[in-house]
């Protein structure tokens, strides 16, 4: 972050740059609060926003409007800042603009095509449409090969599994996201969700 701030300061009048530095500093603000006590990863969801650094929030949220002031909203970094400030708005889960992230992540993948993108995107979807949307776009994803044997597919597939009433086969996707993680901590977050796909 400091190399960003330099960085901004030569470079004043390049909305990437700025992009850059906004994401970086409100992505920073929440690492305090990423992990519990026993070092297992918290969603967004349940993550603590007391926790959250506020003074890093407010420079990231002002190098974005650095960015818009310079017109490069749809730069890579700049939508991706975007999608962090939208997070770093909402003072509880429930107030989150999903429409909005699905909308950004929507021009993100014109511009950033990517797998993980795509991956993404349907989690976006997901929240702003419902589960059955986000199994569409994760279908659409199947046969790509960059994501075989990765975790966080597997994972996003049993959440929407799980919050679409299919605890069965969200306990059986959310195992083989366990199996894939090469992650001690993330295997055990994993594992944990399995517990929550107990039926009701």
């Amino acid at each position: 972050m400091r190399l960003g701030r330099i960085l901004a300061r030569l470079s004043p009048d390049d909305p990437e740059v700025h992009g850059l530095l906004a994401l970086m500093e409100i992505q920073s603000s929440r690492l305090v609060a990423r992990n519990g006590p026993d070092g297992v990863p918290l969603t967004l969801e349940t993550q603590n926003r007391a926790h959250w650094d506020q003074l890093l929030i407010r420079r990231g949220l002002a190098a974005l409007e650095r960015v818009r002031a310079l017109g490069g909203e749809d730069g890579p970094y700049a939508l991706q800042a975007a999608l962090a400030a939208c997070h770093a708005r909402a003072r509880r889960f429930e107030d989150t603009d999903w429409r909005m992230i699905a909308g950004l992540y929507d021009r993100l993948l014109e511009v950033l095509p990517s797998p993980v993108v795509a991956l993404n995107r349907a989690v976006a979807h997901a929240m702003a449409h419902g589960p059955e949307r986000g199994l569409e776009l994760l279908d659409a994803l199947g046969n790509e090969p960059t994501l075989k044997g990765y975790a966080p597919l597997a994972a996003a597939r049993g959440d929407f599994l799980l919050r679409a009433g299919r605890r069965a086969e969200a306990r059986e996707a959310f195992e083989k996201a366990a199996r894939l993680s090469r992650n001690g901590a993330e295997k055990a977050f994993l594992l944990r969700r399995t517990e929550a796909c107990a039926p009701s």
